[in-house]
């Protein structure tokens, strides 16, 4: 297996988490079950998703962090999707450590949210599923392509359907445009930032790692760094602000959040509870460079067979 994956990958494994537990997390380089979110925005109350599913032969496990989320023990990806409750927005297929950070956001109803780097939709359906579409969302993504995916998803799910008391905007823009626009408006950000997805490597597709090198993370790492500063601009005082990532390297994760420590003496990290999931505490230092006290409150989700890894910081501006 180690063969397969970059040398340089496998060697920076090792200086993150150690050689023992880096050996332990090799294994879960792999193609994991599919896992499903219960649309709470289509699906009404008194509908037993779960039931209605296992009379057509799914069997689903349940999820203890999480009510809402299933996994999918036997039958097709595809096969889900041909289900009239998917097909109806009543079901989302989506990965479980993608469904942590709105849960560590915890919008509620009212609030003014937005969702920087929003498509495929999956993350920006669950905050307004959890916000009870109460409020106000902004979901932004900058790419053509994945814009208009991530418009038909929320359609689908619910979410572009505006009523009393609920404002939804759809925007394609770049984030420090976007943010520019909303100067110290927002309750809650979450910026679930592009990266260079090393926890989805998956062995035996090169799809999934063929792309990765050293310069990769140097190049998202630019990016994620303008999307910051861009996110803590639009929070207003007093508002939390989420940043997540899909990787391990520290350059897109610690790092990140310690340079925004840094900068910003109103930036206050916040503690974040999560039941039932293997997590480590963030590295203290990266090679030379000693990190701000201020990023010991996030957490690195270990991967397992079932979820991928993930990185999870929640910060809170002073007011």
């Amino acid at each position: 297996m180690n063969q397969t994956l970059p040398a340089s990958f496998l060697e920076r494994g090792v200086l993150i988490f150690g050689e023992r537990l880096f050996r332990d997390i090799q294994p879960t380089f792999i193609e994991r079950p599919t896992t499903l979110r219960v649309n709470d925005i289509k699906a009404s109350k008194h509908e037993n998703i779960k039931t209605t599913l296992v009379e057509q032969g799914f069997k689903l496990q349940s999820v203890s962090w999480y009510t809402d989320a299933y996994i999918l023990l036997n039958k097709s990806k595809r096969e889900l999707t041909e289900t009239d409750v998917y097909k109806d927005g009543k079901i989302y297929i989506q990965s479980l450590a993608s469904m942590v950070p709105p849960l560590v956001l915890d919008p509620q109803p009212g609030e003014r949210v937005l969702d920087l780097t929003a498509a495929p939709g999956s993350k920006t359906s669950q905050i307004a599923a959890l916000m009870g579409c109460v409020g106000e969302l902004v979901a932004n993504d900058n790419n053509r392509v994945r814009f208009f995916k991530l418009k038909h998803n929320l359609e689908t799910l619910g979410v572009a359907a505006e009523n009393d008391g609920w404002i939804f905007r759809l925007r394609m823009e770049h984030g420090a445009k976007l943010c520019q626009e909303y100067r110290e408006y927002f309750d809650k950000i979450l910026l679930d930032a592009p990266c260079s997805a090393e926890a989805r490597f998956v062995v035996d597709e090169p799809r999934t790692h063929g792309y990765w090198s050293e310069r990769k993370i140097k190049e998202m790492a630019y990016k994620q760094r303008q999307l910051l500063l861009s996110a803590w601009g639009a929070l207003k005082p007093g508002g939390t602000l989420v940043y997540s990532t899909c990787t391990f390297a520290p350059e897109e994760n610690e790092l990140q959040i310690s340079r925004l420590f840094e900068r910003y003496s109103d930036a206050r990290a916040v503690d974040i509870r999560v039941d039932d999931l293997k997590i480590v505490p963030p590295l203290k230092k990266w090679k030379d460079k000693d990190l701000h006290a201020g990023v010991a409150k996030a957490i690195r989700i270990l991967p397992t067979k079932e979820i991928e890894g993930f990185f999870v910081a929640k910060i809170k501006k002073q007011s």
